[in-house]
């Protein structure tokens, strides 16, 4: 059974996508960081950086978007990485030509442009924009800006794919305009994607009429709420549930669904049990799992996640697994693998992780074995809704792989950096702490004679110089003719102290 769980707060909404009681995939929307990739704008170049043929345009939103020149001038590759397709469908006459512009006499400071967010901000970083527009319906893509038609990757039948070339190289478009076959339209009629396609041409000119008649940074076109994504994807991946905790919006799913229950029977129910939802089909505790560094598999292996400022990196264990009696080493690590590969898909998907990552599998001595191991982790990746590159296994069992980013992680949106540790996860331990105190008052003591000194520190670190360093302290004071006192206080840092001279704070 497959069901997609809703559960509702005062300030945000989780969606949580389940298989046969397992999570799948996890969306936490929160009203502070509305979701706006896909959004199109009317926005105002602000400033232009010639040295990175960049530059950034105020989009009416917290923060510039920023815009590269490689999404201003039309980028075949581009789409086809985008969208996972091919555009394999000839168009007589219409060849690319490698185009070499510069920035500065495309864009000019105040220029109102057309832009399209494909990427979130994320932290202080503004979000990621492009003016090859494509506007995005259920079964179709529109490229207002480029002449390509392609089919998804994701339709491997090929009857279908060829099916659906015909039909849409049958359409009569605007001159220059592309469409884009997704995977749902597999399922779709033919006159469901003509209507689709009219629909999505009539908001294009509401798109471009908004950009002609109004004044200064503002959205013209908002990408599909959260909640009608669920609903569509429940409806054509064939979902048997959904599950939500709050009345209103199941109202609000009802009404959506409306206008697809003829092509997929949906059960829409409202939860109203004492204990909350994601407690009662243990997704609380999955989200739990999904936060920590450590993860152990059903084998006795385990998965340690670790995050540089690079990349992502996960590392395969044996773990428990090794104080097994194991008759076929090879075997066994190779088991431990295959769960590491079908486990890693499904977290990447939970803790939302993007960019570059690196996946460091037991050392396995026959290639067929690390290739099964390649094929498991591509297999689950493969209903990934972010783009998602995997190249071969090194010798050494490494893999490197993309996934494309596109929000916040799954950390980013729950943690916050630790102000006591400044985010490190580490402070310095009380011996180097009292080796840092030695080394500012010996500084201290050279420069003020006769002086009554006072160390104030932390009451953790102040029971710690009992041990041994007071007494040491005392008797370079005391050569040095200075008195010194300890005192403590509790609002210090565990590694802060202080020295002060004749009432005075001292600068060491």
């Amino acid at each position: 059974m497959k069901e997609i769980l809703i559960n509702v707060e005062s300030k945000e909404i989780r969606y949580a996508y389940l298989s046969f009681g397992q999570l799948n995939d996890l969306i936490i929307d929160r009203k502070k960081s509305r979701q706006i990739t896909g959004n199109i704008y009317r926005g105002q170049v602000k400033n232009i950086l010639n040295n990175i043929q960049s530059a950034f345009i105020d989009i009416h939103e917290s923060e510039n978007g920023f815009i590269h020149i490689n999404d201003i001038i039309i980028n075949r590759k581009k789409f086809e990485e985008m969208f996972d397709m091919d555009f394999d469908i000839s168009l007589k006459g219409k060849k690319e030509k490698p185009l070499k512009e510069d920035i500065t006499k495309i864009l000019k400071i105040n220029q109102p442009v057309l832009v399209q967010v494909v990427k979130e901000s994320i932290g202080t970083k503004g979000a990621r924009l492009t003016s090859n527009i494509s506007i995005a319906g259920r079964y179709l893509v529109l490229l207002p800006n480029t002449p390509h038609r392609g089919v998804s990757r994701k339709i491997e039948n090929k009857s279908m794919r060829d099916k659906l070339k015909k039909l849409i190289q049958a359409f009569e478009m605007p001159k220059d305009m592309g469409l884009i076959c997704r995977t749902a339209s597999a399922n779709a009629t033919t006159e469901m994607l003509i209507d689709e396609a009219n629909e999505l041409l009539n908001q294009w000119q509401e798109i471009v009429s908004k950009f002609e008649e109004s004044k200064g940074p503002k959205i013209l076109h908002e990408e599909w709420t959260l909640l009608k994504k669920a609903i569509l994807t429940a409806v054509d991946k064939k979902y048997d549930k959904i599950v939500v905790d709050n009345y209103s919006l199941m109202q609000k799913c009802l009404n959506i669904y409306k206008n697809y229950e003829k092509e997929h029977k949906l059960e829409i129910v409202f939860y109203k049990q004492k204990l909350p939802l994601f407690e009662k089909y243990n997704v609380e505790r999955e989200i739990d799992k999904s936060l920590g560094r450590k993860l152990w598999l059903p084998s006795g292996g385990y998965l340690y996640f670790d995050k540089t400022e690079a990349m992502y990196t996960i590392d395969v264990n044996s773990g428990r697994s090794s104080k097994e009696t194991i008759k076929n080493v090879e075997e066994t690590l190779v088991r431990i693998n295959l769960e590491a590969a079908k486990e890693i898909g499904r977290q990447l998907r939970l803790r939302n992780v993007g960019g570059l990552v690196i996946c460091d599998f037991i050392d396995m001595r026959l290639r067929k074995n690390q290739r099964r191991v390649l094929e498991k982790l591509k297999e689950s990746m493969k209903d990934d809704s972010s783009k998602c590159t995997i190249l071969g296994m090194s010798e050494f069992g490494l893999v490197e792989m993309t996934r494309q980013r596109a929000r916040e992680s799954l950390i980013q949106t729950i943690f916050t950096p630790c102000p006591y540790c400044a985010g490190n996860g580490l402070i310095k331990n009380h011996e180097s702490t009292a080796l840092e105190i030695e080394r500012s008052l010996k500084k201290l003591i050279n420069t003020a004679e006769k002086a009554n000194i006072r160390l104030v520190t932390h009451p953790y670190l102040d029971n710690y110089l009992k041990t041994s360093d007071k007494e040491y302290f005392i008797k370079l004071a005391s050569n040095a003719k200075c008195y010194l006192e300890f005192k403590t206080r509790d609002s210090y840092h565990l590694n802060e102290f202080h020295l002060f001279t004749n009432g005075k704070k001292a600068d060491v």
